[in-house]
């Protein structure tokens, strides 16, 4: 299995990124996909998920300027960021997993995961 985040990069303060996640060895149909991101000094914390039943879910942090959706034809999943901020400054991961609904969504917890992609913007 395979998960390789792209997209990442240098952007401005009230600017936006698309990051993507293409997955080979599994469907992202079939899996629940998280995005997490590690700011330099930090734990890794939770940012968006996408459960197999589409169901969407969002850390409080960028709730309304995020959006995570999956494209079952090219088995990716995309995050698009709108409005960024200093403070999303980061590396960020795609993982898959297979909890039930309710489990809690932490690190621990996912089956597999992608190399990060490094966000960085600027004030």
């Amino acid at each position: 299995v395979q998960l390789q985040a792209s997209g990442g990069g240098l952007v401005q303060a009230g600017g936006s990124l698309r990051l993507s996640c293409a997955a080979s060895g599994i469907s992202v149909g079939n899996y629940n996909m998280v995005w997490f991101r590690q700011a330099q000094g930090k734990a890794r914390e939770f940012v968006a998920q996408i459960r197999w039943t589409r169901t969407t879910s969002y850390a409080d942090s960028v709730k309304g300027r995020f959006t995570i959706s999956r494209d079952g034809a090219k088995n990716t999943v995309t995050l698009q960021m709108n409005n960024l901020k200093s403070e999303d400054t980061a590396v960020y991961y795609c993982a898959a997993h297979r909890l039930i609904s309710g489990a809690a969504i932490n690190v621990e917890a996912m089956n597999y995961w992608g190399a990060g992609t490094q966000v960085t913007v600027s004030s």
